[in-house]
């Protein structure tokens, strides 16, 4: 049966400092992922045991326990690539992030109202949840979603690129109640060119999930 790990960061816990410390990364790595991983692999197990002995009472909480934390695991494995400690700025043509520029030009009116448009959707999450944005495959542009815990209020087949965490073990040792604060920072840290890599593949597959009959 397949199972997931936990991905090593690709930097070291203090690398995103001020803008989040490393007892914050330490800890929602090695801990908070951590235990969507562990719940992913457990949830597996107990689907593996019910296909076995043909025993479905549990398979409702199952598969909302499936998509919770294999959610929670995918959305922090972006999570962790979309960050670097020479981040910041905004996708420029001479970095090599034009694509994703005029993207983002074409979807939203341009950067500064995409950012807004973000930072918005992060920050006014009802309690736990992230703001996303993603390539929506039908109409090839790219969408801002809100998403509540790990999986809901999501575009059917959208790809998520960019993504901030909104829930409270992100921030709260460092910026305590003020989200608003936190998702202000968060911009200072996006490597925009791991998210163009993720814009263009998403771009590429999108092709896969639309093939005509």
């Amino acid at each position: 049966m397949a199972t997931y790990s936990l991905p090593e960061l690709p930097y070291d816990y203090a690398s995103l400092e001020p803008v989040i410390s490393g007892e914050i990364i330490e800890l929602h790595h090695d801990k908070h992922h951590a235990a969507y991983v562990k719940g992913a692999n457990d949830t597996l197990e107990q689907l593996e045991e019910a296909r076995e002995t043909d025993q479905w009472g549990s398979i409702n909480g199952l598969e909302k326990s499936l998509a919770f934390h294999l959610s929670g695991h995918i959305l922090h494995t972006i999570y962790w690539r979309n960050m670097s400690g020479d981040g910041g700025g905004e996708p420029l043509e001479q970095d090599g992030t034009g694509e994703l520029a005029d993207a983002i030009a074409e979807s939203f009116g341009g950067f500064a109202r995409f950012k807004a448009q973000m930072s918005k959707a992060a920050a006014t999450t009802q309690g736990s949840g992230w703001g996303v944005l993603a390539y929506e495959p039908v109409s090839e542009r790219l969408v801002v979603e809100q998403v509540y815990d790990h999986q809901g209020n999501v575009g059917q087949g959208s790809v998520p690129i960019l993504v901030f965490d909104a829930w409270e073990h992100a921030f709260y040792l460092q910026y305590r109640n003020q989200k608003v604060d936190f998702v202000e920072a968060m911009w200072r840290v996006v490597d925009w060119q791991d998210v163009n890599r993720r814009y263009l593949a998403a771009k590429q597959r999108a092709n896969n999930l639309l093939l005509a009959p």
